[in-house]
């Protein structure tokens, strides 16, 4: 049985990380944790992460992984909101949030590994009041018990007041363990087998990552390759020394590796590849088919949300005969269209999509009371995305929630940057959107009016937002309007001020 765990290279058995992770759990019980608490996590791609996840299945403790693009206040509050008992970050990230954490969190500082210096230039530091990570290797005794029911992951998202809205996964002790369900992914979603071997580099506080890599261990059999981030060169050579079969590979990443020259892509063996897949931002068609020319028929794509899970999946041989669709329900979900008195609609037909997916449980928001006001219908739920799904029962997406954009894979609440901007002297109003972009699927466009013999540029905007706001929810344009569109009920009209630039793209989403 294989099951090991690549980090930047460096194996570990499973064995080893069995035990280092039984090491940290028992720490974590010394501290005082309980069944049902929750830690936070603030780090980059590393082995310690899966083993502190690892160790919060020991001990039946939710993890709140933050983005560690994050500005301080961002972090503060999901640490306030998570009710977190622990705070984990390298220790290079631990630094300018330590004056922002909340006195009754514990904090520990976790040494940065050097592929992570190497990959982001960065170098160690000494945080005072932090415990240090280290010696809980070396002087705790291993956890004897036995795993808990999964907790999992307590993924956060922006919210419409501008501060993150905790997604936390209910839990019932008298349902299956989802670690089961876990390992059932990797088998019929994946095609996981003994001895198959899984690449992800795309950033593990992202909730679709950080469950594909879920679904490997819970296998025990399948062995995962972690990098510290995406480098498409290094992502060739991989796959061919290590003969990966598996590989997480969104939009952006295939676009960056698409751009590689084609002696360099003529240089590397990916034939080992039978199995990739995409989340996050929609792939575009041609993206997607020349993909599928490079690698052969093995791309998927699937349409998920962090309140839901992996709803569809689509392969190649399905995305070449339906361009555009991310496919169908997932088996045991079902799907449906509804206007907007919540009437269903008839095949190909537009309107908001209803999902009911039980396999991955329920879920409610830790901070948003009366979030769930038309999003619930039944058992049915939805994260405001419209579209239609034609005769044969494949779901097109035709377009997205009005304030969330999605770049890079991450979902952006124009509303949180919107509320920072107006703040702006210079700024009478504004309104925040996505526009098209080639490799990040989104950019983040502002459209304003400035106070009276004022003005702003690109650069001034953000140099202002810089200090409030984590640097990939920055703006890369903005435009200056004399007024901006508005309905009749007083809201802002943002589709006439995005539609010129999805109209030159030829896309909608």
């Amino acid at each position: 049985m294989s099951g090991d765990i690549y980090f930047a290279g460096e194996r570990t058995s499973r064995g080893d990380f069995q035990q280092t992770a039984r090491c940290i759990a028992q720490d974590m019980i010394d501290r005082g944790l309980k069944v049902n608490d929750t830690i936070a996590v603030l780090m980059r791609n590393d082995l310690t992460l899966l083993e502190l996840t690892e160790a919060c299945r020991f001990v039946g403790l939710r993890y709140a992984s933050i983005n560690w693009h994050s500005a301080p206040q961002e972090v503060a509050d999901i640490l306030t909101d998570s009710q977190a008992k622990l705070f984990y970050a390298h220790a290079d990230l631990l630094a300018p949030v330590m004056s922002v954490v909340p006195p009754d969190v514990k904090v520990v500082s976790v040494p940065v590994p050097d592929a992570i210096h190497d990959a982001y230039a960065t170098s160690d530091l000494e945080v005072a009041g932090a415990i240090d990570f280290s010696p809980v290797l070396s002087s705790t005794s291993e956890y004897a018990g036995e795993p808990e029911k999964l907790r999992g992951l307590f993924a956060y998202t922006s919210g419409s007041t501008g501060k993150p809205k905790g997604i936390q996964r209910t839990f019932d002790p008298d349902a299956p363990d989802r670690w089961q369900t876990f390992e059932g992914m990797a088998r019929i979603l994946m095609g996981a087998q003994a001895g198959d071997r899984m690449y992800i580099s795309a950033p593990l506080y992202h909730s679709a990552p950080t469950a594909l890599a879920g679904f490997v261990m819970a296998t025990g059999d399948v062995d995962l390759f972690i990098d510290p981030n995406f480098n498409p060169k290094r992502f060739l050579a991989v796959v061919q020394e290590h003969r990966i079969t598996h590989a997480y590979i969104v939009p952006t990443m295939m676009v960056r590796l698409l751009k590689l020259p084609q002696k360099v892509k003529d240089k590397y063996d990916v034939s080992s590849l039978r199995y990739t897949i995409s989340t996050g931002s929609p792939c575009p068609v041609d993206v997607k088919k020349a993909m599928i020319d490079w690698f052969g028929p093995i791309h998927n794509e699937s349409y998920g949300a962090s309140e839901i899970g992996f709803m569809t999946l689509i392969n190649s041989e399905e995305a070449l005969a339906k361009p555009g669709s991310v496919g169908k329900i997932l088996p045991g979900g079902s799907v449906k269209v509804l206007d907007e008195d919540f009437n269903e609609l008839p095949p190909g037909d537009m309107g908001v999509l209803y999902i009911h997916l039980p396999m991955f449980g329920d879920f409610v928001y830790s901070n948003q009371d009366g979030d769930f006001e038309g999003q619930r219908q039944g058992a049915f739920t939805t994260v405001g995305d419209m579209g239609t799904v034609d005769e044969d029962g494949y779901i097109f997406i035709s377009d997205r929630k009005k304030d969330m954009i999605i770049s890079g894979g991450a979902n952006i609440f124009s509303t949180e940057i919107e509320a920072q901007l107006i703040l702006m002297p210079e700024v009478a109003d504004c309104a925040v959107f996505g526009v098209p972009d080639a490799e990040f699927g989104e950019a983040i466009a502002a459209a304003v009016c400035c106070q009276a013999g004022t003005s702003v540029t690109l650069e001034s905007v953000r140099v202002f937002l810089e200090p409030r706001l984590a640097k990939f929810k920055l703006p890369s344009k903005v435009d200056v309007h004399d007024e901006l569109p508005r309905q009749d009920s007083g809201k802002i009209y943002k589709a006439k001020l995005r539609a010129p630039y999805w109209e030159k793209s030829g896309r909608q989403v």
